[in-house]
């Protein structure tokens, strides 16, 4: 680990504005949700951090409305008493009106997600200031008002950041390890030349905020409120002190020639009043803000690791917003790049497989909304314009990996319930609720099918195409080395224990399962530990084979 004061460091203050070249363990980009979950992480872990922020905080940003996802890492921050402090509305859902229905229809958290029913619609500005603060609070040394303008570089290795004062002059802060997370500017990415545009989602958000606009009625008064209409989407987010937060979202290169014609706050107006429900709901409600254009185009990264440097939340990757997934990729990746860059200070030979568990883990969570928005796009039939059509998605998908992941991800039991809850509205692609449906019935027949008694006098074999590697996984907020099964049905592996892979070496197709248990539990000295361990390895050849990952 480093000390909280590297003996390289410069002896300026961290507030100074200039001075000769400085010195931290690990230097984070920007001081978003992003920026500062990693640099509390990394210094509450005794890595010393210098986190620089271009803006001076409170400063306002779009993106208000969070998901539950994001309640564990904000709970571990030890912030939530302040959440509660600040006013923050309880998001307890979402209402729409979208799909098939021509009348909103509403779900819930609490369908899915007993330990954290509920999550926040707040104020970006408050919000990511608490963020900001408790990241100073745990040591992080903050510098607001600084702009990093380019990366240092020593050879192929990015060794820090050139920054640029409040009083222009520039000095540089040499890094062992460089955090981008400066959102949309993505300073690493544009300068490694990363960046990969999405072009399915070319669209435009144009945004401002009210006051004493009418609310959902309850139990619904506090849910993000999305409307579907002639040209895009609308949302309508309540916030604290009678304020809400007020978006559409449309095509692009059609926003741009509307704005050209109207102006941004003309143009917006025009649009709210294609709405249905969003402009009744604003009918006595005053607009507090100028209307501000933004291009929201979604996009990816090629890497998002490596020599000493992580890309993290924005930076890396922009998916569509409609399911508010922004806050929750920022903080997500947030805490797998805090872990990341601690486990390979303290384990230099994990840096590069870990980098690229770390992409995979994060593609696999921004294809998984980008796949949902594809498909909840191509479902809606609420309206009929070039904005929808030209979103529908054919029955040959553009990304079959991806695609089925997702498939796989929602059949049966979704890990976010609200997935099947919005599909099930729409009128999805035959192709996807074919292949879903197929998925479903396998897992259900294997699993109705399995036998105590016919499986323990059977010789178990793996399926086509599994295999078992060792290599890092995140587990318990950090990478360490584990053990993965891959198989057809989850090419992306699966952690499993030391236990589960003596079973599954264990598996020739010759032995039977009888065979390989009293192999496994021949060492063990008491009859009641026998029985246990027994019963954990038929429980978990159940579960391989209810997966397809083993046949017996």
């Amino acid at each position: 680990m480093y000390p909280m004061q590297s003996q390289h460091q410069s002896s300026n203050p961290a507030g100074s504005d200039a001075g000769p070249s400085q010195r931290a363990a690990a230097v984070v980009i920007g001081g978003g949700p992003a920026g500062s979950v990693a640099a509390t992480l990394l210094a509450r872990g005794g890595v010393d951090v210098a986190l620089i922020e271009r803006e001076r905080f409170p400063r306002e940003h779009v993106g208000e409305s969070l998901l539950p996802a994001s309640m564990p890492v904000l709970e571990d921050l030890g912030v939530l008493a302040q959440m509660d402090a600040a006013g923050f509305p309880k998001k307890y859902g979402a209402t729409m009106l979208w799909g098939r229905d021509s009348e909103p229809w509403s779900w819930h958290f609490s369908e899915t997600n007993r330990a954290y029913p509920h999550a926040y619609q707040v104020w970006r500005a408050e919000f990511d200031k608490i963020l900001l603060d408790n990241a100073r609070a745990h040591g992080v040394r903050v510098r607001e008002g600084h702009a990093v303008t380019a990366p240092i570089m020593d050879g192929e290795r990015v060794a820090g950041v050139v920054v640029r004062a409040p009083n222009g002059l520039e000095y540089r802060i040499e890094a062992d390890w460089t955090l981008d997370a400066s959102g949309q500017a993505a300073i690493l990415s544009r300068s490694l030349g990363l960046r990969q545009w999405d072009d399915y989602f070319q669209n435009m958000a144009v945004y401002s905020y009210f006051d004493a606009g009418e609310r959902l009625s309850a139990p619904n008064s506090n849910d993000i409120f999305i409307e579907s209409y002639h040209d895009g989407w609308a949302w309508n987010i309540p916030l604290s002190g009678g304020a809400s937060s007020v978006g559409v979202v449309v095509d692009s290169e059609a926003g741009r020639a509307g704005i050209a014609e109207r102006g941004v706050a003309g143009y917006f107006a025009r649009q709210l009043r294609l709405t249905t429900r969003t402009s009744a709901m604003l009918a006595k409600a005053r607009m507090t803000t100028q209307p501000r254009a933004l291009k929201d185009w979604s996009y990816t990264s090629s890497s998002m690791a490596g020599a000493g440097w992580i890309l993290v939340g924005d930076a890396a990757c922009f998916v569509d917003p409609l399911f508010s997934s922004g806050v929750h990729l920022a903080m997500m990746s947030g805490t797998m790049a805090a872990a990341y860059v601690r486990a390979a200070i303290e384990d230099p030979s994990i840096a590069k497989p870990a980098a690229e568990v770390y992409r995979q883990l994060y593609a696999k969570e921004y294809s998984h909304f980008r796949e949902l928005a594809r498909l909840f796009y191509a479902s809606n039939r609420t309206a009929e314009s070039y904005f929808w059509e030209a979103r529908r998605i054919l029955d040959t998908p553009e990304d079959e990996a991806a695609r089925q992941s997702f498939i796989r991800a929602v059949a049966g039991q979704s890990p976010r319930g609200y997935e099947r809850a919005v599909l099930d509205r729409g009128d999805i692609p035959a192709s996807f609720s074919n292949a879903m449906r197929e998925i479903e019935q396998g897992r259900q027949m294997r699993s109705a099918g399995f036998d105590t008694a016919r499986a323990l006098d059977s010789a178990p074999s793996l399926d086509a195409g599994v295999r078992i590697e060792r290599k890092p996984i995140f587990a318990e907020g950090k990478f360490s080395w584990g053990i993965v099964m891959h198989s057809q049905q989850r090419p992306e592996g699966l952690p499993i224990s030391n236990l589960v892979a003596a079973l599954t070496t264990g598996m020739d197709g010759r032995r039977t399962t009888r065979q390989i248990v009293e192999h496994l539990t021949a060492n063990l000295q008491s009859e009641a530990d026998k029985v246990q361990v027994a019963e954990a390895l038929i429980g978990a050849l159940k579960i391989l084979v209810t997966d397809g990952a083993v046949n017996i």
